[in-house]
């Protein structure tokens, strides 16, 4: 799934704005171009993505110098992701926890594995 398609369905499944023409209706029958909202690079567009899909549980770490990671919770199922971009990180990890995969990235360690 291109970063696009991504959006397009984290827009959808999450946020719950209709898509159309290069924009999204929001919520209030409002009008926002797609170039506007950018989960994947501005790291306030992905913690609103978190906020709108209001996970049961979350949690984001890092080490100096190293990937920033985050492991989110939504309806009983886990997402996991890491990344240099602490806005990916997020809008990874809320997409594989509603069952999406993104493109090109490898798939995080499961607990059983992580030691």
């Amino acid at each position: 799934m291109t970063p696009t398609e991504l959006t397009t369905c984290l827009v959808q499944q999450v946020m719950r704005w209709k898509v159309q023409s290069g924009r999204y209706l929001m919520e209030n029958r409002s009008w926002k171009p797609a170039w506007r909202f950018q989960p994947m690079k501005r790291l306030e567009d992905a913690f609103r993505l978190l906020d709108a899909a209001d996970p049961e549980e979350c949690s984001m770490s890092c080490r100096r110098g190293g990937p920033f990671a985050v492991r989110v919770r939504i309806g009983g199922t886990f997402g996991e992701a890491s990344d240099t971009s602490k806005a990916r990180a997020i809008t990874h990890a809320v997409a594989r926890a509603i069952g999406l995969e993104p493109e090109g990235c490898e798939s995080p360690k499961t607990g059983v594995e992580r030691q």
